[in-house]
């Protein structure tokens, strides 16, 4: 009897570790995602999240900041994947020159090519919207300024307060370059702001000048016009998910359940979409959800 007991002592040991090892491998592979501090990004970070948890994964969502935060961050392995928009990674990540002649696949190639070699880093489908840099001005102070180009802009610069982030005066595809470009762009004042503040600043009347992104739903609910960049300072800008290699190698269909949103944002639907956060107080991670669930991409609750 004692060594039928012993036996069936040791099956259930043995069980338990069998079981314990299955429960180890199951066990879902955790994802780190980022994105920059801005409505688009948001909307972008929490539809990576929801895509790759409905698809078995753990993955966990943060936004940590900046260009550089999470660029940073991904390349010492804090995080696995963040949005990036092709013409911020040629100009500042990879302080590559930009020729008004290259296409959005030509800088999208160009990109990818130098992310793999130089940091191990994979870059996945872009989205179809070009989400470029630009600035704006109220149409009436346009119209009074006689001012529709950022030639134009450079010239009447010293009259004007400017109202932009914290980055961009610093950023080669920031003020610093547009200097270099246009000359001029010498403001009156330069007015650091939080993002979520530049449009009411300029509805405001507390700034002139603001930047912009050309996805932006507060353009036309501001009736505020974009300056027509007539130098082609401005590379494409389409947003594409970064991973790191070691991460997409070990998930190799982590590219395709992400690369299944790039065909459904276009520039109309994503400044929809930033409208409904940023114009109707929605939150970003329930207009994420319903844009999800309404193309098909996630199961309903």
């Amino acid at each position: 009897m004692k060594k039928q007991t012993r036996i069936l002592a040791g099956v259930l040991v043995l069980l338990a570790l069998v079981l314990s090892a299955c429960a180890k491998e199951e066990a879902p592979v955790q994802i780190r995602i980022s994105s920059k501090n801005f409505t688009e990004q948001f909307l972008l970070g929490n539809m990576y999240e929801m895509l790759l948890d409905e698809a078995g994964f753990d993955a966990t969502y943060e936004s940590l900041g900046g260009t550089s935060e999470n660029h940073d961050a991904l390349l010492a392995g804090e995080i696995d994947i963040y949005p990036e928009y092709t013409g911020t990674a040629l100009l500042t990540h990879l302080e590559g020159n930009y020729d008004p002649s290259m296409s959005a696949d030509d800088v999208y190639s160009t990109v990818a090519a130098q992310y793999a070699e130089r940091w191990d880093l994979e870059l996945l489908k872009s989205t179809g919207f070009n989400n470029t840099y630009c600035l704006t001005m109220t149409q009436a102070m346009a119209d009074d300024l006689d001012v529709t180009t950022l030639s134009d802009l450079s010239v009447k610069a010293p009259d004007l307060v400017f109202g932009t982030t914290q980055e961009f005066p610093d950023r080669p595809d920031g003020l610093v370059g547009l200097q270099e470009t246009y000359g001029g762009f010498n403001f009156k004042e330069v007015v650091a702001l939080d993002p979520g503040l530049l449009y009411s600043g300029i509805d405001e009347g507390e700034i002139d000048v603001t930047t912009c992104f050309g996805t932006d739903g507060q353009i036309s609910a501001f009736n505020l016009v974009v300056l027509e960049d007539d130098m082609g300072f401005w590379p494409p800008y389409p947003v594409a998910p970064v991973i790191r290699s070691e991460v997409l190698e070990a998930n190799p269909e982590i590219a395709g359940i992400l690369n299944q949103l790039a065909p459904f944002l276009d520039g109309v639907t994503m400044s929809g979409l930033n409208w409904e956060v940023a114009g109707n107080g929605r939150e970003a991670d329930e207009v994420a959800r319903e844009f999800l669930t309404g193309n098909g991409l996630l199961g309903g609750e």
